[in-house]
């Protein structure tokens, strides 16, 4: 809908709607697939997409917005949570005619639980993760919320700094809480890079992986000797990287 919206600068008509469906249609290569699902359909009157654009509109960090307007993650994390779901997303779309995403989703066909009908599961304590910790700083909380996910995926502890200061704060805290310092390079205030180069001198032994997707900031200032990892990232990227570093 956010999107719709910012489609439309001089005004349109979004539309939402819902339905059933005994099938998923045959989409990227995928064949149909049939079953039993529910649709949410959002459609707007806007610019459109182009072939190209359609192609790529669900890969991580890649937005059509300005700076400061887009991240390039909501379509990537609306396409996740309904894949692990078992559903579909299918997009129609012509430049100057408008958008349309139709989700599948596959129908619940077990009773609601209620609350008390739950089961008492046993504590088992807070899990561990078996690769160490990782502090995440990223002025986006969306991004942030991404990386820490993605972190956690493969193994990893997190925490989140929304800011520099907040994670030298947490570091000088508890120093050996950490095992990797994963920070972004442009932030207000003090910088990813200038955070990285008072932790060298402070803790040497602390690991820093800068991350940016402003190829032309990095291209004035350099990344300092630290490992960079290019904005955008994916699984196999972040852990190659955070394995040569803990390694090294």
């Amino acid at each position: 809908i956010v999107n719709a919206r910012d489609a439309m600068p001089e005004g349109g008509e979004i539309t939402i709607a819902t339905g059933t469906s005994d099938r998923i249609p045959a989409v990227r290569n995928h064949a149909e697939a049939p079953g039993d699902y529910v649709t949410v359909t959002i459609g707007d009157t806007g610019t459109g997409m182009s072939a190209e654009t359609q192609a790529r509109i669900f890969e991580p960090f890649y937005t059509t917005k300005e700076v400061g307007r887009g991240t390039g993650l909501g379509l990537s994390q609306v396409y996740g949570f309904v894949k692990q779901s078992g559903g579909e997303v299918i997009v129609a779309s012509k430049e100057g005619k408008g958008t349309q995403f139709t989700l599948y989703l596959p129908r619940a066909q077990a009773m609601a639980v209620t609350a008390s009908e739950m089961p008492v599961m046993p504590d088992t304590g807070p899990s561990v993760a078996n690769r160490g910790c990782v502090l995440v700083v990223e002025d986006n909380q969306l991004v942030g919320e991404f990386a820490t996910q993605l972190l956690e995926d493969v193994g990893y502890g997190t925490v989140w700094a929304p800011n520099a200061q907040s994670a030298l704060d947490l570091i000088n805290a508890k120093p050996d809480r950490f095992d990797v310092v994963f920070t972004d390079v442009v932030m207000p205030g003090m910088s990813g890079i200038e955070l990285a180069q008072e932790l060298r001198q402070a803790y040497p032994s602390l690991p820093v992986v800068l991350t940016s997707g402003y190829s032309q900031v990095l291209a004035q200032e350099g990344s300092h000797g630290f490992d960079l990892l290019q904005k955008p990232y994916n699984v196999s990227k972040v852990t190659e990287v955070l394995n040569r570093v803990k390694r090294s």
